[in-house]
């Protein structure tokens, strides 16, 4: 509603008051709207130009920072947690000084030290959530017991990490280590080696379930684990070579198919290692526990990540080592290894003795009792005279020979002989 002639209205009619402009600018006719064709785009001129009636947008000045401001400001930008204006500065001050840009290029490569490198392969784990929960939908007509379940995923996973490899890396040197009188020790061989050391001590399981042995009619001077794979190197014309690994991995796919058809207590079938004997549970936990030592061995020797076992399956090897522990204790002694037992707290066989608390920290731990003065007494807690913490990665790395006692990160409280006892026999259940 536009008001009469005579209004006199601030500002608000088309007529200038006293000459001057109006407040408010009138309306501008629209081309659109009277019918006229649009005009040829070169005849807009400069649709950027403003309007005379308009006051032009600048751009907000770029934030200014000082010396010290963008150098504090290297560590931030070195991770990428700057803003994006801060980037922008920082990157613009390091073509200028020379002292920011040497301390950039620093943060730089320290970055990237701290990003470790990732498997390409799957994780662990997801194999047996997928088995498990593929067998919840349709049960097996035959099952893997639980206790091969282990031996099983883990021959899988190292078959995974051969598939691959081509002739350089089935001869890349591996050195098997272990622990032996107290003292590291070692054997060096190749990838195609160690895959041959493997079929020749699973040969001893084979053996028990009554399947052909590995090494056929090749003399092995004592039935232990060391002595076979010896007497298997030996008897290769030439170095073990990629030939191995279908050997192998049909004898693992027996062993597991003969245990999952056998029925009632087969699981305690003794299986005979030379020196000492582990029931068949045991044993193909133990199998399943080397299997994965060497293969983070051989993932080594050809620079390529290698993941713990699932879980599940660590704390299972775990405790096969923990409950090795007394007996080994007991070895060590009568061989002058370790400190005598402490003969006022002898016990009788299954009664409650002096006892070391493990604790196993990190995915697969718990807590063992371990008792210390016979391997047939009962760990007690109230007979407890020392407390040792480890990570399980850790704790399998010292059962296997690869960490030395000393340098074991363990948390100690209490006893230090009986700390040290422990210490000493879970690195002596290492061999070749």
């Amino acid at each position: 509603m536009r008001p009469e002639s005579g209004d006199t209205g601030h500002g608000s009619g088309d007529v200038p008051e006293h000459g001057r402009p109006p407040r408010i600018p009138p309306p501008r006719a629209s081309v659109e709207d009277s019918g006229l064709p649009l005009p040829p785009p070169g005849d807009l001129g400069d649709t950027a130009a403003p309007r005379r009636d308009e006051v032009p947008l600048r751009p907000p000045a770029p934030a200014v920072f000082e010396h010290p401001v963008l150098k504090a400001l290297l560590g931030a930008w070195a991770l990428a947690a700057c803003s994006a204006e801060e980037a922008a500065a920082v990157e613009e001050h390091l073509g200028a000084c020379g002292s920011c840009a040497d301390e950039a290029r620093r943060l730089r490569e320290a970055v990237g030290l701290l990003q470790r490198p990732e498997s390409l392969d799957l994780d662990p784990g997801l194999r047996t959530r997928v088995l498990d929960t593929c067998l919840e939908r349709r049960p097996p007509r035959i099952p893997v017991p639980e206790w091969a379940a282990a031996y099983d995923a883990e021959t899988a996973r190292l078959d995974a990490l051969l598939q691959d490899f081509g002739d350089a890396e089935w001869h890349a040197p591996v050195r098997l280590r272990w622990f032996r009188s107290d003292e590291s020790t070692s054997r060096r061989t190749t990838v195609a080696g160690v895959i041959a050391h493997l079929l020749s001590v699973d040969g001893l399981v084979g053996v028990a379930l009554g399947l052909d042995d590995p090494l056929g009619d090749v003399p092995s001077k004592r039935p232990t684990p060391a002595s076979r794979t010896e007497a298997f190197w030996r008897a290769s014309h030439f170095p073990p070579t990629r030939s191995v690994r279908t050997p192998w991995r049909e004898q693992s796919h027996s062993l597991v198919r003969t245990v999952s058809f056998t029925r009632g207590g087969a699981e305690m079938t003794p299986v005979s290692y030379g020196d000492f004997e582990l029931p068949l549970h045991d044993a193909m936990l133990d199998r399943a526990f080397e299997c994965w030592v060497h293969g983070e061995d051989i993932a080594e020797a050809v620079d390529y990540p290698y993941a713990p076992p699932s879980p599940r399956h660590l704390h299972r090897m775990i405790d096969l080592a923990a409950r090795m522990l007394p007996t080994a204790l007991a070895h060590r002694r009568r061989a002058g290894l370790a400190a005598p037992a402490h003969h006022r707290h002898l016990v009788a066989a299954g009664e409650p003795g002096r006892s070391l608390r493990l604790e196993i920290e990190g995915s697969g731990g718990g807590e063992w009792l371990i008792p210390l003065d016979s391997p047939a007494a009962k760990g007690s807690a109230e007979h407890e005279v020392a407390h040792v913490a480890l990570d399980g990665v850790e704790f399998c790395r010292l059962a296997a020979g690869h960490v030395p006692p000393q340098e074991a990160a363990a948390g100690q409280v209490g006893d230090k002989e009986a700390i040290r006892d422990v210490l000493f026999a879970a690195a002596s259940l290492s061999r070749m």
